[in-house]
């Protein structure tokens, strides 16, 4: 008798019953990509939108937008502000999840109440009330800080650049926070307990089980959550346009996402607005790949 293990037969019935999802989204992802890649190599404005067809320029966009001091300004300017973000995101939500761990079930109920709420609110209807907040002559924001003895009367929060950014980092962190502590929190309700408590028995404070034990246990989450906050940190549009809007120099507030809207449909450069596009696209690659590395190999350690 054989002891040769038997060879499984392989049925092409599971990439049978894939092939539908792919082709969805190959078409539904794919096809644009494709669309912006040529579109970047093509001069294409307004007269193309009235049916005169386009232009083959071959690396001219591209040649154009390196040799713009302009493009580098906001490409630095959103590179600070998708890294300030995501790290003030990951800090806070973390830190709440892991208060939220310690505490009791009424307190713990209402704070994922209020996060909820927060996360769950319309974007535009939340920047009306953060531009009330941050307004120039009726803002709370300045009472207070001059009822506190500061000189804030009649600040203009929205016509300094920085002071927009930090008016714009507390909206998008207030918006992002929720999603890191759910998630954190998720994972650490995860977390073995006896792995905890063996780590007290064996003499490890508070800071060494949170550092030896429980991040380590919750790395993987970790990891995904931050990948997703650069990810979204680098393309925040709505925030910023509408503060923009509401009085911010357009100029010196731009980050890529505005400034590929104002290059396309405010300008009518849809040739050369795919091209920063297709920049954006490989800067958010080059941020993300540490993270895709680290998560590849945490799976290849785990097997």
């Amino acid at each position: 008798m054989s002891d040769r293990a038997p060879r499984r037969r392989r049925t092409p019935l599971p990439y049978a019953l894939l092939l539908p999802a792919v082709a969805a989204l190959a078409l539904a992802l794919g096809y644009p990509l494709v669309r912006q890649v040529v579109l970047s190599f093509q001069d294409f404005g307004l007269a193309q939108q009235f049916g005169q067809p386009p232009t083959w320029i071959g690396v001219d966009n591209y040649r154009d937008l390196i040799t713009d001091p302009y493009l580098w300004r906001v490409t630095l300017r959103s590179l600070a502000f998708c890294l300030v973000n995501a790290a003030v995101t990951m800090a806070i939500g973390v830190g709440l999840a892991l208060l939220m761990r310690h505490m009791a079930k009424g307190v713990r109920v209402l704070v994922q109440t209020g996060l909820l709420l927060a996360w769950a609110m319309p974007v535009v209807a939340s920047l009306t009330v953060w531009q009330w907040l941050f307004d120039t002559q009726y803002g709370v924001i300045n009472y207070l800080l001059t009822e506190l003895g500061f000189d804030f009367v009649g600040h203009p929060w929205l016509l300094r650049p920085l002071s927009f950014f930090f008016v714009a980092t507390v909206i998008v962190v207030w918006m992002s926070v929720p999603f890191v502590a759910f998630t954190v929190y998720a994972a650490l309700t995860q977390v073995s307990e006896d792995m905890v408590e063996a780590a007290e028995i064996d003499g490890a404070g508070a800071l060494q089980r949170l550092r030896h034990v429980v991040l380590p246990a919750i790395r993987p989450v970790l990891l995904v959550v931050g990948l997703l906050q650069v990810i979204w940190d680098l393309r925040v549009f709505t925030q910023i346009f509408i503060l923009q809007q509401a009085g911010g120099s357009t100029r010196d507030t731009n980050l890529l996402g505005t400034y590929i809207y104002r290059l396309g449909i405010g300008g009518g450069e849809f040739g050369m607005a795919a091209a920063v596009a297709i920049f954006m696209l490989a800067l958010t690659v080059i941020l993300t790949a540490p993270y895709v590395r680290a998560m590849l190999k945490q799976e290849r350690e785990s097997l």
